[in-house]
């Protein structure tokens, strides 16, 4: 879901999105990369502490304190927002979560390696996950080279037994995978699809109400965390 679309959703008034996008898109990422603190627009970035580690160098800059103050504070508001945005996805930052493991004392070298193959979705986990499922686990699709490995508890909040679980993973199409990590779409008790109201034209995916995927009981609980605590409802 775009930022635009998520304001909409969170019944802002249309003059506040078009200006705290506006904002976003246009003279804050135009400022950002003059200074040096990024080097593409600030729409770019999906990680939540990336961007606030950003966000605070940008309030930094002597044009940005004068245009805030200038715009009384829209420029904070617009931040903020999109802080916001990105705080309602579970982070994503690949290379925070291999630095957490190397630096885990506990964690064997072989355990080490399954782990960071496993985040990048390679190794022992996708072996399992393509082992299992034997194609995409909604379509079928059964080209390896077109399948991703992904968690159905997200990995930031799994345990290490649970990233290597293949009973935590499906095996998906990349449409699919982004719509189920981002928590666009997810899946009932029973295997049926439940599409977000927050996925926009859901039939250019294409993602049908029609989908399901087979799960077994031991999918269970990693499916419910996902729908709880995963899954946009609204």
């Amino acid at each position: 879901m775009t930022f635009e679309g998520w304001m909409r959703l969170r019944g802002l008034s249309p003059s506040s999105i078009k200006k705290y996008d506006g904002a976003i898109k246009g003279p804050m990422s135009e400022w950002a990369m003059d200074g040096g603190l990024i080097e593409g627009p600030l729409t770019s970035i999906q990680n939540h502490g990336q961007f606030e580690t950003i966000a605070s160098a940008l309030r930094d800059l002597p044009i940005y304190r004068e245009r805030n103050e200038r715009g009384h504070n829209m420029y904070n508001s617009a931040l903020n927002k999109y802080a916001e945005y990105l705080s309602e996805k579970f982070d994503n930052d690949v290379e925070a979560d291999i630095d957490s493991i190397l630096s885990e004392d506990s964690v064997s070298a072989t355990e080490k390696s399954n782990l960071i193959k496993s985040r990048i979705g390679q190794g022992v986990f996708r072996q399992r996950l393509i082992s299992f499922w034997g194609g995409c686990s909604v379509t079928g699709y059964n080209d390896p080279v077109m399948l991703v490995a992904s968690h159905i508890k997200p990995w930031c909040v799994a345990t290490n037994a649970e990233r290597l679980d293949r009973y935590n993973g499906l095996l998906l199409l990349p449409t699919l995978d982004r719509a189920f990590d981002s928590g666009l779409i997810t899946f009932g008790e029973s295997g049926g699809i439940i599409i977000s109201p927050q996925l926009e034209s859901p039939e250019l995916l294409p993602v049908s109400p029609a989908m399901s995927v087979q799960l077994r009981p031991m999918h269970g609980e990693y499916m419910k965390f996902h729908r709880e605590r995963v899954y946009r409802h609204s």
